[in-house]
């Protein structure tokens, strides 16, 4: 089964580098050359343009940043056009449910298979090959793709054959974690108000009441002032939310909470803390109540 990987970023270079280690032929192109030459060092071809990377692959992974990237490699950049047919695209990247439709109806039209599979996890967790895969698509390409699946996650979760379904789900998932975030970000605020120290608030909730891996990973962050390396940077976790609405509005579904949550985000981007780790909009509650 060759493979053809774009997108080597924070999340995508270790999940391409278990696929190497698993066996696996790949062929990779990322828009800086850096992480292609370590691939290749591990045994991968690199290719100097997206479609280089996908000529003659039967399974196509992209990883990218956001729709704008997703849309210059793929369709821009003649990857779909490259394809063969019976070819599998699997779209691991968060992408708005108005683009899964549109790439669900291109790829149909050319005889390729396109399946959305975003993920969940951090960097440490794809490294671990530990993430857990949303996905939807045809079923018949879902059961060819699942030993890949297999190499980069601990468990498959399949919510329909509409592409659109698992982003969806991700859209939701990642508005939840900011509205986690946002909402430690606000109570240790207030606990701070009282003269409290955040930190052995934060270390209450996430031992009690909300002692789950979301809230013990970003509180611990927030009670440390620990933004920087990021993890996951505050404007992709803006983007997410914006997207979430996006998708509410194209169902008719009200997400009151999360339009607090994007001017939270978009004034947290306003003040330069962007490029830092979501967990920053901590920063934004801080400011707010005089503290920061």
């Amino acid at each position: 089964m060759q493979i053809a990987f774009l997108g080597l970023g924070t999340m995508g270079l270790p999940m391409a580098t278990n696929l190497i280690k698993a066996g696996y032929p790949v062929r990779a192109w990322n828009r800086s050359p850096s992480p292609v030459s370590r691939l290749v060092e591990l045994g991968a071809h690199g290719a100097a343009s997206p479609a280089e990377a996908a000529q003659g692959a039967d399974v196509l992974i992209t990883m990218l940043a956001d729709d704008a990237a997703t849309r210059d490699t793929v369709i821009d950049g003649k990857v779909l056009d490259t394809l063969g047919k019976g070819a599998i695209h699997i779209n691991m990247g968060t992408v708005s449910v108005a683009l899964a439709r549109e790439l669900a109806t291109l790829h149909a039209a050319r005889g390729v298979a396109y399946v959305a599979a975003p993920v969940l996890g951090r960097v440490n967790v794809a490294e671990a090959g530990q993430l857990n895969i949303l996905a939807a698509g045809h079923a018949q390409a879902l059961s060819t793709v699942q030993p890949l699946f297999d190499v980069l996650g601990q468990k498959t979760w399949v919510f329909g054959d509409k592409p659109e379904q698992a982003n969806a789900v991700k859209l939701g998932v990642n508005f939840m974690i900011g509205a986690a975030i946002g909402a430690m970000s606000e109570g240790a605020a207030l606990a701070q108000g009282y003269d409290v120290d955040p930190a052995a608030f934060l270390d209450l909730v996430t031992a009690t009441v909300f002692a789950a891996p979301v809230y013990k990973i970003y509180g611990g962050a927030i009670a440390e002032n620990r933004f920087e390396p990021a993890g996951f940077k505050l404007a992709l976790g803006g983007k997410d939310v914006r997207l979430a609405m996006e998708a509410g509005e194209l169902a008719n579904v009200p997400m009151t909470l999360a339009s607090t949550l994007r001017d939270a985000h978009t004034e947290a981007i306003a003040h330069g803390d962007g490029q830092k780790d979501w967990a920053a909009l901590a920063l934004t509650a801080q400011r707010r109540a005089g503290r920061g």
